[in-house]
């Protein structure tokens, strides 16, 4: 979405009220997905290369929990209760006001968010061992495995400082149709943890402390990634400290709620971890490997989805655009089912393959690769439900409405632990991701039930049909994969190409009759072609 040229009016650039159609939202989705896969595949690599180098161990599980807590209060925080509730208010000043009142409330927020976040991770760093007390309680039993991850813990926590502020980067570029962007930022994450593990690590008495100072670096460079674009706006943050400022008020209203509201699957994940630390060791580890591949799909498509839909969104609702606020989320919904369902069941039919693919090698072994493959297929169940979660939360926020989001939240959360605990004594580190899929899909119906009692999302026609068509396609890819898998059973004692060969194989083939099957049914993807 090009901006019109400010017009100067006494000095300061005045925005006009209304702007231009926006791009259609397949095609933004499409940029901000194109982006995130490649971030998302050079992480596959920045496993592929942890794996390698570090396996499953004692210091694999200190790193990913070191790791975890940032990266949790990251999504929580920053990507989710921060983005959910700043995005409405900022559209809603583009519409109703000018440039001068945009920029007052970018520096505002700017202020109060960076003090905000300077002081908890000072907090933080002095208090490592106590919050690795707290979310890791499994290790205090292993004093070396403890200290490990207390002290990378001193490393990494600043990245939630570096993150947050540039998720508010982000979300500025985004309410201005710059999507790519902050799509692109997470590349660098990546690229610094694969050069830490492979250069620095040889060089450091314990080596897997490399990758906390990978994550340290890798938060400086994503946000100082942002500023030329930033700049190029004329939205460079300048920071101001005004709590009292109308914006900022609002958004906190709206934060406090929302912080259980989008990210519960993020909370019920970090529950996961606290639990498999009184696990056997790897358990932390083969969680973390099935929880990266199920995450593939979700933030190549789900993520990119309700990233572009909340601006929209949040614009229709100004706008009093009912209908079209509808129409939006549908179209939404229907291109998640599209690509999130035949992901699931391929991940759930090729969770060996592609485990075995990717990291068995190096440090992992044949176990660490089996027991993954349990937690990777009980995550594949709920992936429907965490795209859904992401797509239909904006529905809430976009109407400024965290409390029931809140609420239906709670519920999922206090579900998951229940499940946990019974699940967990039968079924181990697996038991954990199924209880996380379970309140996934608690989440993702109470979220569309409020949607269509609230009369704001009502189903469209055409569903029958597409469900339809869509059935049909999956039981051709279906079909293909097993055939396939069959005739390719031993994984575990294929070399390295071989299991590259077969799998880009049967990916193709799958892939390939799941197309064919909608196009034999008449489902065309131009239908997506539209313009919210």
């Amino acid at each position: 979405m090009k901006l019109k040229k400010d017009v100067e009016k006494g000095g300061v650039s005045a925005l006009p009220k209304k702007e231009n159609a926006s791009p259609g939202l397949l095609k933004s989705s499409s940029v901000v997905g194109s982006m995130t896969m490649l971030s998302r595949v050079l992480g596959l690599v920045r496993d592929i290369v942890i794996a390698r180098y570090f396996g499953a161990g004692a210091g694999a599980d200190a790193f990913f929990v070191a790791f975890k807590i940032p990266n949790f209060l990251r999504r929580l925080f920053a990507e989710g209760a921060f983005a959910q509730a700043f995005v409405p208010v900022l559209s809603e000043y583009r519409l109703k006001k000018d440039l001068r009142d945009v920029r007052a409330l970018i520096n505002s927020v700017a202020g109060v968010l960076g003090l905000v976040l300077l002081v908890v991770t000072l907090l933080a760093v002095a208090g490592s061992p106590l919050l690795t007390m707290v979310f890791a309680p499994g290790f205090v039993d292993e004093p070396e495995k403890f200290t490990l991850a207390s002290e990378m813990l001193r490393l990494t926590f600043p990245y939630l400082l570096l993150i947050s502020l540039t998720a508010f980067a982000g979300s500025i570029l985004n309410s201005y149709g710059r999507f790519a962007i902050p799509a692109f930022t997470p590349v660098l994450l990546n690229l610094s943890l694969i050069a830490s593990a492979i250069w620095l690590s040889p060089y450091l008495d314990n080596p897997v402390v490399a990758m906390a100072w990978g994550v340290l670096v890798a938060g400086m460079l994503q946000l100082f990634f942002q500023f030329p674009f930033l700049m190029k706006l004329g939205l460079m943050p300048r920071p101001r400290l005004d709590y009292r400022h109308e914006g900022v008020t609002r958004i906190m209203k709206l934060m406090l709620p929302a912080l259980f509201g989008v990210s519960v699957s993020q909370i019920n994940l970090l529950l996961d971890t606290v639990l498999a630390s009184f696990l056997e060791t790897g358990s932390v580890s083969w969680l973390y490997y099935s929880d990266r591949l199920s995450e593939l799909p979700l933030g190549v498509f789900g993520i990119a989805i309700a990233t572009v839909i909340l601006p929209s969104l949040s614009r229709k609702h100004t706008d009093s655009s009912f209908n079209e606020f509808s129409k939006t989320l549908d179209w939404a919904l229907r291109l998640v089912l599209l690509i999130g369902l035949p992901a699931a069941i391929a991940l759930l039919l090729l969770a060996e393959p592609l485990l075995a693919t990717l990291f068995y090698h190096g440090e992992l072994t044949a176990h660490d690769v089996s027991m993954s493959v349990l937690s990777l297929r009980a995550y594949a169940s709920g992936l429907m439900a965490f795209m859904l979660i992401k797509v239909l939360a904006p529905g809430y926020f976009s109407r400024q409405d965290t409390k029931t989001p809140v609420k239906i939240g709670v519920i999922a959360m206090g579900v998951n632990m229940v499940f946990n605990l019974i699940l967990i004594w039968p079924l181990a580190h697996t038991g954990l991701a199924l209880a996380t899929a379970l309140s996934a899909w608690l989440n993702a119906f109470l979220l569309y039930r409020g949607l269509v009692k609230d009369k704001v999302y009502w189903l469209h026609n055409g569903w029958v049909k597409f469900l339809c068509q869509m059935g049909f396609s999956l039981l051709l890819m279906i079909g293909s994969i097993l055939a396939l898998l069959y005739l390719f059973p031993d994984w575990l004692v294929m070399t390295v190409w071989e299991r590259i060969y077969y799998l880009a194989i049967i990916v193709v083939a799958g892939g390939g009759a799941y197309f064919v099957g909608l196009y034999l049914s008449g489902l065309r993807i131009k239908a997506f072609l539209v313009r919210h």
